[in-house]
């Protein structure tokens, strides 16, 4: 199999994350999660970290044209030549518009998930503000409550999974982020499946539909 170009869509909290590393592992492909290079300049307390940090306590995102940059200037790595996998990105139609100009998809794949859902997984999601771990209290709790297994600090419930804040991104995401999903769907290039289940049924969903279309 040469070299495929993948991105994960789906609400916040759907499960993108999870699924993304399952997919990785699976076809040996790199990932490239903006929440995760946003997290890490957020951490490193750099000029791009403190706003993100504005912005994200408020629900809002970083500008397309900071966001386009950081994701082009890190798909130019060698690692990511084999192919990758999308997280967080594109989240509007301008940044797909960037995205198919430079660089382009092989397959988007929408994990389906209602608004409901969202906010009761969010509400139960912990991180780690040290080393980045996350848990769920419903269903991936650490061993100890509220203390992290890998580094044991205590955990946190993120700004951005507080009830205000997952609200404004369920918005944005539906006005924004959706017709995304569509332009893949009218181009025969869209794999959805049911998010709402739990984690190995949505994989071995990907996974079939997947192969399915790359055999």
């Amino acid at each position: 199999m040469g070299k495929l170009k993948l991105a994960l869509f789906g609400p916040q909290g759907s499960g993108k994350g999870t699924q993304a590393e399952m997919l990785a592992k699976k076809y040996d492909l790199e990932i490239l999660s903006t929440g995760e290079v946003f997290r890490q300049e957020i951490k490193k307390q750099t000029e791009l970290g403190k706003l993100a940090t504005s912005l994200i306590n408020k629900g809002q995102l970083v500008p397309d044209e900071i966001t386009d940059k950081i994701v082009l200037g890190e798909l130019a790595a060698p690692k990511y030549q084999d192919g990758f996998i999308l997280d967080g990105y594109p989240r509007n139609m301008n940044q797909l518009a960037v995205l198919e100009k430079n660089i382009g998809l092989d397959w988007a794949i929408s994990l389906e998930i209602n608004d409901e859902e969202v906010q009761k997984r969010l509400a139960s999601r912990r991180v780690c503000p040290k080393c980045g771990a996350i848990y769920n209290v419903l269903n991936k709790p650490p061993r100890q409550d509220e203390i992290c297994d890998v580094c044991g600090e205590n955990l946190i419930t993120r700004d951005d999974d507080k009830p205000e804040a997952i609200a404004k991104r369920l918005q944005i995401y539906h006005a924004e982020t959706e017709p995304i999903i569509n332009y893949y769907g009218e181009r025969e290039k869209l794999i959805k499946v049911n998010g709402g289940v739990p984690i190995e049924k949505v994989f071995a969903e990907i996974e079939s539909k997947l192969e399915e279309k790359i055999k």
